[in-house]
């Protein structure tokens, strides 16, 4: 077999064509085909790492939105429970407060209404012992009734120092004295009166003679300048007065 060298120079040449042919219009544009499509690759690639950031970027959003509302909501119902809380305290102070002023009026009024009714009970007493008293005196004999007083006045009077009697009782030097007793005094007594007051109020004193049923047992002498109370009117409007004295100083 014999080798022929021109055959062999002819394939090689053949051979650099085909390879040229292939590079320039075959290879040549598909790696260009590839480049491009590995640049959009990249491309998408590129993409899709932003937007997978930017879906983590939202989602730690949303994460942080969603824990400020947890957090709003547990801060709101705090805040609801501590306004609820001090709202029923409120309520129970209010009530205990108007429980304790209930009970307060309530003591006031039972006091007042005790206080009332032993008022009106002395008021009572006092009535009957004013009636009890009407009835005794009307036991007594009408010249009694003022003779038994005598001895006091004369008494209160001759115990009285000349300078107190000229200050209470003023100058009694011709002046009207007017002796009030419960009835009227018969002649008898009055003349007695008389014989025993003239002494020490003096004989120039004019004593003038009337009756108050008001009275009910005793005298009264009215003086220019005052008016000496022996009754038992008076003491008893003594006693209503330190009976309603008393009760109201409890």
């Amino acid at each position: 077999m014999r080798f022929d060298w021109w055959t062999l120079a002819l394939q090689v040449v053949n051979f650099a064509i085909l390879a040229w042919l292939l590079h320039r219009f075959l290879y040549r544009p598909v790696l260009r085909m590839v480049d491009a499509r590995r640049t959009e690759i990249d491309k998408r690639r590129q993409d899709a790492d932003a937007l997978a950031a930017k879906a983590e970027a939202e989602l730690a959003t949303i994460a942080a939105t969603r824990d400020g509302i947890a957090a709003e909501r547990s801060a709101a119902l705090q805040a609801a429970a501590a306004e609820a809380e001090t709202a029923a305290a409120a309520r129970r102070a209010k009530a205990e407060q108007d429980a304790a002023a209930l009970l307060d009026a309530g003591r006031k009024t039972l006091a007042a209404e005790r206080t009332a009714a032993t008022a009106e009970a002395r008021e009572l007493a006092v009535d009957l012992g004013i009636e009890i008293a009407q009835r005794l005196v009307q036991e007594i004999p009408a010249e009694l009734r003022a003779e038994a007083w005598l001895d006091r006045v004369e008494r209160h009077l001759a115990g009285l120092a000349p300078e107190q009697r000229a200050a209470a009782l003023g100058d009694l030097a011709g002046a009207e004295i007017g002796v009030v007793t419960a009835v009227p005094l018969p002649a008898p007594s009055e003349a007695e009166w008389r014989r025993r007051l003239e002494p020490t109020l003096g004989d120039r004193v004019v004593l003038r003679f009337s009756a108050d049923p008001l009275l009910l047992a005793g005298v009264e002498l009215h003086f220019p300048a005052a008016v000496l109370h022996f009754s038992w009117r008076d003491e008893l409007a003594a006693l209503r007065g330190e009976i309603a004295g008393h009760g109201d100083a409890r």
